[in-house]
């Protein structure tokens, strides 16, 4: 079995959220956040669909049992409800790299500090904590909000794998692949903070 590099329960803990390890106890609040299909209209995998949503989440459990994936939900603090998932996979501790991704939240905090609050959180435990020397963030290489998001927070673009995934449709995806690696981690924090502030002040 791989070795497990992140330990259980790893909480992280942010001004607005709180990134808490999915617990089979979880799945009905998720699921009743996660049912609005437009959440899913650029990510490769429809967890609108109840079935797929049980198998997906099923399996980012038994995949932390071996080290390959640790997901969070994400717990907005003001409320205590559960508003979106991300997750850490793609895991190598041998070559001190993984990848984040997997994320989504509710349209109601769509264009707010949240997701790159997510960001800060994880991105800081992965070189601050676990020294990570790369952390990898993929998305559809169409979805050019997505893109220029990652692109934002520092992420390097490194090139697009052709048909790198089938879809649920059975069609298949290209991904846009960038990295953040340990030498551009502090000039990506500040990027991050200071977005973080832009929004905090607009809103």
């Amino acid at each position: 079995m791989k070795e497990k590099w992140i330990a259980y329960p790893t909480i992280l803990e942010g001004e607005t959220v709180e990134l808490i390890p999915l617990e089979k106890e979880h799945f009905e609040e998720l699921y009743a956040a996660a049912a609005d299909k437009e959440l899913w209209e650029l990510v490769p995998t429809d967890c609108s669909d109840k079935t797929l949503f049980d198998k997906n989440y099923e399996c980012a459990l038994s995949e932390r049992e071996t080290g390959n994936q640790y997901p969070f939900v994400i717990r907005h603090k003001e409320t205590g409800k559960l508003i979106g998932s991300t997750r850490f996979f793609e895991i190598y501790p041998a070559d001190r790299k993984l990848e984040i991704g997997w994320t989504w939240i509710t349209k109601e905090f769509w264009g707010t500090a949240i997701n790159l609050e997510c960001k800060l959180l994880l991105l800081t435990f992965c070189f601050e904590i676990l020294k990570t020397n790369r952390v990898q963030l993929k998305t559809k290489d169409d979805n050019f909000r997505s893109r220029k998001a990652i692109e934002k927070i520092g992420g390097v673009f490194e090139g697009i794998l052709r048909k790198d995934k089938v879809l649920s449709d059975g069609s298949t995806r290209n991904a846009a692949y960038y990295s953040i690696l340990d030498d551009e981690w502090t000039t990506a924090k500040l990027k991050i903070e200071a977005l973080i502030k832009a929004k905090q002040n607009v809103s």
